[in-house]
């Protein structure tokens, strides 16, 4: 998988699929798989049968989503936009929103 620019605790809209449209916080990233988990966001029914640690039931799980179906939320204008990085003087690699050329910044 190439470069993910999309990071934990980053604002993202869903593009494609039926969540389209809404919007999450992202709660974990797998680069290896190109996918990431967001918050409240692709939750399907899983059923467990009982165990020692665990009962029975039916669970909701949060699904992992492809990250070419999401986008990052600008900032400043609170719209889906593209990324890019940018070195600062100071060495430290930065975000930069393509749109806004607002810095992107985690909550």
């Amino acid at each position: 998988m190439s470069l993910a620019r999309i990071k934990k605790g980053d604002n993202v809209i869903i593009l494609t699929g039926r969540e389209k449209g809404k919007r999450g916080v992202v709660r974990q990233v797998m680069p290896k798989e190109g996918k990431a988990l967001v918050q409240d966001i692709n939750i399907s029914k899983r059923h467990f049968k009982p165990g020692r640690a665990r009962q029975a039931g039916i669970v909701d799980v949060e699904q992992p989503i492809h990250l070419s179906n999401l986008a990052l939320v600008d900032p400043k204008t609170n719209q889906r936009t593209r990324v890019r990085t940018r070195i600062l003087a100071n060495r430290n690699k930065v975000r930069i929103a393509t749109a806004s050329g607002e810095q992107m910044t985690k909550e």
